[in-house]
């Protein structure tokens, strides 16, 4: 393992979603959030990627909402890679449960991975991971090396700015309790710039961008053209 990879896990994070791990699967817990949105992952992700038959990797799957949906969903195989332990303990077994034979997690850091097995996937994601690391972009730079030249990259992120403060820290954590409180750490949201200087210098050109917005009278959430908080992209290899 380098340095870097080593430099680049945060025990704190993984430690609060570890203390957490047995509520992946409850749609109306913790990870509520997650599930509600997840539809609109999926969509995008296929629309974009075109899911079936490809080899796909979900980075920092946590107890596999997306991966699972994935494989479910017509990928040829599907790898999910966490260094939370505990969080794939549960993917396993939801997996097996559900009789899930196309998919497989494994606990390494991206960057080993990348080293491993570069340019071996169709179809690589990344979402909800970036603003939880110490070096978001050298996540950034292993998902670019583990694509395929003519593949697709997707990350999911939230904005820093005032509103995703207002929505994210004070509304869905303190007024709503969507999530426990502390699952955000505002300094660590990524702006859209930022993410596509990452992505530029990683050799990834964005080739579209949406926001999820929530709306309380629905209890839904919506993908927009408004990036201002919760926000995903797609990329291509350059």
């Amino acid at each position: 393992m380098t340095a870097e990879t080593d430099r680049n896990v945060d025990d704190n994070e993984i430690a609060k979603f570890s203390r957490i791990a047995d509520k992946w699967w409850d749609k109306s817990g913790e990870f509520k959030p997650l599930h509600d949105i997840n539809p609109l992952r999926l969509g995008y992700i296929d629309r974009l990627g075109k899911l079936s038959g490809k080899q796909v990797l979900d980075v920092g799957c946590g107890g596999g909402i997306l991966a699972e949906s994935m494989a479910r969903h017509g990928a040829a195989c599907v790898t999910g890679i966490d260094m939370a332990e505990k969080s794939l303990q549960v993917a396993q077994a939801h997996a097996a449960t559900h009789n899930i034979t196309n998919i497989e997690y494994r606990c390494l850091p991206v960057e080993e991975l990348a080293e491993q097995v570069p340019h071996s996937f169709d179809v690589v994601t990344c979402m909800e991971m970036l603003e939880h690391v110490p070096d978001p972009a050298a996540i950034v730079r292993a998902c670019a090396k583990l694509v395929k030249a003519d593949g697709m990259v997707f990350f999911s992120t939230i904005n820093r700015n005032p509103k995703s403060y207002l929505h994210l820290i004070v509304g869905a954590e303190h007024i709503l309790k969507f999530v426990p409180k502390g699952t955000h750490d505002w300094q660590k949201f990524i702006t859209p710039a930022e993410l596509a200087r990452m992505c530029r210098s990683a050799g990834l050109d964005i080739i579209d961008s949406k926001g999820m917005s929530y709306n309380l009278l629905s209890r839904q959430y919506l993908l927009t053209d408004s990036t201002d908080t919760n926000y995903m992209i797609a990329c291509r290899p350059v």
